[in-house]
């Protein structure tokens, strides 16, 4: 809470959290992250609080939300600058991968995948959200710029490993493909249980620059961005209008 007050302070009108924002644990491959229902999570209800008495948006990157079975649902949220829930988003892509002999992961232990794209007018632009994982599966970024995204979230708790090599031209891959911003919270540090968050938080441009990084330090970044920027850059390269149907033989 002391960093989104400091970005208030600093101007910020919208402020983007990171995934499982609410805190994160490993137990094993699995990971265990606290969790309550949607009506009585304690991360929502101050949040919405916060947005409303400092009149911003924010997007909460995900909490954990209980769902039938013991599992749970790593659901975001965007809230209004009145404290009001826009839209929510359940994390569709799992991270169930195996890095090292050592390093094992399988969110879909604990965690139902959701089913559905979601993009919100928040702020004034028509704002896509991802999760994390997410990241891999550019068809998912793709149907959301082409229902008109300028900018797209990627919340995300993307592990060390894979974030030294990945994080970066991932996001500005995913910025260039469909000329929209990308806005990458991205949390820092060890995870209680095992495993350690990258960092590097991003805000990268249509062209694919990176506006703002965050490095390996907690904190916040901040950028203005120009919301006409998008369709400047799908003008001069318009291959969201160019997708062709082929078959493969």
């Amino acid at each position: 809470m002391p960093l989104a007050e400091a970005a208030v302070k600093a101007g910020a009108e919208f402020i983007f959290l990171p995934e499982y924002c609410g805190g994160l644990a490993s137990e094993g491959a699995a990971l265990r992250p606290p969790a309550a229902q949607e009506k009585d999570h304690p991360m929502l209800g101050v949040f919405q609080a916060f947005a409303r008495d400092y009149k911003v948006w924010v997007m909460l990157g995900s909490i954990a939300v209980t769902a039938p079975d013991a599992k749970i649902l790593n659901r975001g949220y965007i809230i209004d600058s009145a404290g009001i829930i826009q839209s929510h988003y359940d994390k569709i892509h799992l991270f169930d991968v195996q890095i090292s002999e050592q390093e094992l992961y399988r969110e879909s232990a604990h965690v139902l995948p959701g089913a559905a794209v979601q993009m919100t007018l928040a702020c004034d632009m028509q704002l896509g959200h991802t999760i994390c994982y997410d990241l891999r599966f550019p068809k998912l970024f793709r149907d959301l710029a082409q229902a008109g995204a300028e900018a797209i979230a990627v919340p995300a708790a993307f592990v060390k490993n894979t974030g030294k090599a990945h994080w970066h031209v991932l996001n500005r891959a995913r910025a260039i493909e469909n000329g929209c911003f990308i806005i990458a919270p991205c949390a820092v540090g060890p995870i209680p249980g095992g495993g350690e968050s990258y960092g590097h938080s991003l805000i990268v441009d249509p062209w694919g620059q990176v506006l703002v990084d965050g490095g390996e330090d907690r904190g916040f970044i901040q950028a203005t961005i120009d919301l006409s920027h998008p369709q400047r850059v799908r003008s001069k390269i318009p291959s969201l209008t160019h997708d062709r149907a082929y078959s493969l033989q």
